[in-house]
């Protein structure tokens, strides 16, 4: 996900990433623009690439549960709480990476 370990005092807070984001359209916290950018999370103290929707405030991550499906043939999914941090993983100009 990243290529270079995160250091929470190495990236400038003033651009940082919405309190709740998902990846599925349907969603009202949908939003394409930033997802292009990339998001970085942290649930726990592990960086995590298989969140479906996060929410720092809460304490929560949406994950796959498995490969099953449910009947509209979406993934099915699960919460599960804990410490979430985020961060974009390119600044807002498009120049690089965060971690550079």
């Amino acid at each position: 996900m990243l290529s270079a370990p995160f250091h929470a005092g190495s990236l400038p807070m003033s651009d940082p990433p919405p309190d709740r984001l998902s990846n599925d359209p349907r969603s009202p916290f949908y939003q394409p623009e930033l997802l292009e950018r990339g998001i970085g999370i942290r649930f726990n103290g592990t960086e995590r690439n298989n969140v479906e929707e996060y929410c720092i405030s809460e304490g929560w991550v949406r994950v796959q549960a498995g490969r099953s499906l449910d009947r509209r043939g979406m993934p099915m999914t699960m919460k599960v709480k804990g410490t979430v941090e985020a961060w974009f993983l390119d600044t807002a100009d498009g120049t690089g990476t965060a971690a550079d």
